[in-house]
């Protein structure tokens, strides 16, 4: 295993090679962890309202912050983003919305609308298992 300072040599390593035209592209550095509660706080976002306007899930807020789960490596991409320049994800996500906010003098709420496919409870689940196994119909 390197060691950090051998980690961030390599990255100096592969930024001169693709400066000087040796290599192209490069490989985006994703955080291993990211501290969810306080880029929502630096925003001044209950955990519902981030959520909402990012495109979370409110468990998954709820999760992450409570260190009962981990963000995925994309998560984690889009909330060092968020970390770092939220307006670019608002913009990114409704533009319209965005621009609107920013071009008008009093304070606006920017809304991010999440369609989201509501999934069946897990005893509605067994129930339509156990009557699949049975052989019997169920009717909700």
């Amino acid at each position: 295993m390197k060691t950090q300072f051998e980690q961030m040599m390599d990255g100096l390593n592969d930024v001169e090679a693709f400066l000087a035209g040796k290599q192209e592209g490069f490989k985006a550095h994703v955080p291993q962890e990211v501290d969810v509660k306080a880029i929502r706080n630096r925003l001044g976002m209950t955990q519902a309202k981030f959520s909402g306007v990012f495109g979370f899930s409110l468990d998954a807020i709820k999760h992450w912050e409570g260190g009962r789960r981990t963000p995925e490596a994309p998560a984690r991409t889009l909330l060092t983003v968020i970390d770092k320049n939220p307006a670019a994800v608002l913009t990114a996500l409704n533009p319209a919305a965005f621009a609107a906010a920013v071009g008008s003098s009093k304070p606006t709420t920017v809304h991010v609308r999440v369609n989201r496919k509501r999934q069946p409870s897990a005893s509605v689940t067994r129930r339509k298992a156990y009557a699949a196994a049975v052989g019997k119909r169920i009717t909700k």
